[in-house]
């Protein structure tokens, strides 16, 4: 029997989880506990969800890993689709195992390219409450956007000119051109307590949460335990 199906007749919660990764080398140190924190995100879900009396009934996770597009000793940019879990719990655990820490070039990264590529994903519009969470992990500062390596062939295509740009689009309570949805959106940043994400993002942004991280630091279970009640929280 199937989530929709067990919960039928109740409300139906749709969670949309796109995790943004640093895969520079600064990060090795810190790489595999975010690894394997991301594994666990749909059994942790699933079991604060279940003692808070809610079930969810469609869980998808997005994965953007990212370097540095000045620097050409790694791809900069690696990504996955959504994938429903846990019935694409394989190909979601195969991508995230197969994140390697390397290359980086500077110490500012392009974090704000995979941030935009986050918010601009093709969220689920359809059940009856959705969740649609960006969950940022990094030890570095970013690029401004369409700086760094923009001339590039690999550098995607649609992507804000600054990050005024990128703010229209993230969406504010009478935005016009908003592309997240207000209601449901939510943005978790793990990065420095330095521009761009303590100010003017955690600062400025609204639906933020921000924890400070140090280069060479993991993430403390305490923190993604946070992470997880906020979601579960929200809906």
């Amino acid at each position: 029997m199937s989530n929709i199906e067990q919960y039928q007749g109740n409300l139906q919660y749709a969670v949309d989880i796109v995790l943004c990764v640093d895969a520079t080398g600064s990060m090795f140190p810190v790489l595999d506990n975010v690894k394997a924190s991301a594994l666990q995100f749909h059994d942790r879900l699933n079991d604060v969800m279940a003692k808070k009396g809610k079930a969810i009934s469609q869980l998808r996770l997005k994965v953007i890993a990212f370097r540095d597009f000045g620097d050409t000793a790694a791809a900069p940019l690696e990504q996955t689709g959504f994938l429903h879990l846990p019935a694409q719990a394989q190909e979601f655990q195969e991508f995230v195992r197969g994140i390697d820490a390397i290359g980086g070039g500077d110490i500012p990264e392009s974090g704000l390219e995979a941030l935009a590529l986050a918010i601009n994903s093709p969220w689920e519009r359809g059940l009856d409450r959705r969740r649609h969470v960006i969950v940022m992990f990094t030890d570095a500062p970013a690029h401004a956007l369409g700086t760094v390596g923009a001339a590039s062939p690999a550098y995607p295509n649609g992507i804000p000119r600054n990050l005024d740009e990128l703010f229209e689009q993230w969406g504010y309570a009478r935005s016009q051109t908003a592309v997240m949805e207000q209601s449901a959106k939510r943005l978790v940043l793990f990065a420095p307590d330095e521009a761009p994400w303590s100010d003017p993002i955690a600062e400025e942004w609204d639906l933020t949460l921000h924890f400070a991280s140090k280069a060479g630091e993991g993430l403390e279970e305490f923190e993604m335990d946070e992470i997880i009640e906020t979601i579960a929280n929200s809906l």
